[in-house]
């Protein structure tokens, strides 16, 4: 079982090195992350773009791109569309973003032709390492998904639990986030959580809800309202029931708790690594990890 993000990292070195095509890579954080992991012996990265503006980067950067695959793309959505064709024709085994609209990318990860749909819903997942948790911290969906039903909430969960046995959890504990524990039919969130906890799972996940939030993290608040569960207090996921209320967990985890994070998109043939220029430097690079861990498992 992963713990740590850092542990990630070191999983990954002990497995084969991934292809990692990155769409318009002209972007220096992006760069800085990519050159980073390819050190760690994470990734072969394939670089998508205008490679004029790539090779100046690197030189500000004082890295030596020898032996670096470069492909010229004339424009923004020929990089996505070359990128994601990369993975599709498995010449890659997954995509980042760079410079480049989220849209841009994910319309060519969605392209019926030659993209990486499958019959799931993309989603975003966020793995959270806080000082405060014993183990690592899977939310979603903070990030896409604005106000899923409860199908959507289904096909978003089980792109979580892929995540989940990636990390080698042996079960994955999830719950299913509303304000109460008692399902309410005028709060849509207690009733999809119920519909969820009854819906079948592949082997080792337990899926309970509704669970308000300080139920799903602390066994001493689980204790307090005698409330009994397997997931209480031991969650691996955390699924939110609008976007609004993972974006602020997710930020506050981050900005109050000190949290170190990854952040992937699933749901497509392979990981999407979708980076904020609001992102550490070092979230950046587990996120990267995270989706060479995927990919491998995929």
């Amino acid at each position: 079982m992963i713990k740590k993000l850092d542990q990630v990292i070191s999983k990954v070195k002990s497995i084969q090195t991934m292809k990692l095509a990155v769409a318009a890579a002209q972007d220096e954080e992006v760069l800085k992350a990519v050159f980073d992991a390819r050190k760690e012996g994470i990734i072969n990265p394939i670089l998508v773009g205008d490679i004029q503006k790539i090779k100046e980067i690197a030189t500000e950067l004082n890295e030596d791109i020898q032996g670096i695959e470069l492909i010229e793309a004339k424009d923004l959505k020929e990089s996505a569309e070359i990128a994601v064709k990369l993975v599709s024709s498995e010449k890659a085994d997954f995509v980042m973003k760079g410079l480049i609209d989220t849209s841009i990318l994910l319309k060519e990860v969605l392209n019926k032709e030659y993209g990486l749909r499958t019959q799931s819903l993309l989603s975003h997942v966020m793995i959270y390492e806080v000082p405060s948790y014993h183990k690592l911290l899977i939310m979603t969906d903070g990030g896409m998904n604005i106000s899923p039903n409860a199908d959507q909430k289904y096909k978003i969960m089980n792109n979580a639990i892929k995540v989940g046995k990636s990390l080698e959890l042996d079960t994955v504990k999830a719950a299913c986030i509303a304000a109460k524990e008692k399902v309410n039919e005028k709060m849509i969130a207690t009733v999809d959580a119920d519909k969820l906890s009854k819906m079948e799972y592949e082997d080792g996940v337990i899926v309970e809800g509704p669970l308000a939030f300080d139920l799903a993290i602390s066994k001493e608040a689980a204790r307090v309202k005698n409330f009994k569960s397997e997931v209480a207090g031991d969650a691996d996921i955390m699924l939110v029931p609008t976007i609004e209320v993972g974006n602020g967990i997710g930020k506050a985890l981050t900005y109050m708790a000190n949290a170190k994070s990854a952040g992937i998109i699933m749901g497509a043939k392979s990981p999407v690594v979708l980076v904020s220029r609001a992102d550490t430097h070092e979230s950046k690079l587990y996120s990267i990890a995270i989706g060479a861990l995927i990919a491998n498992n995929k």
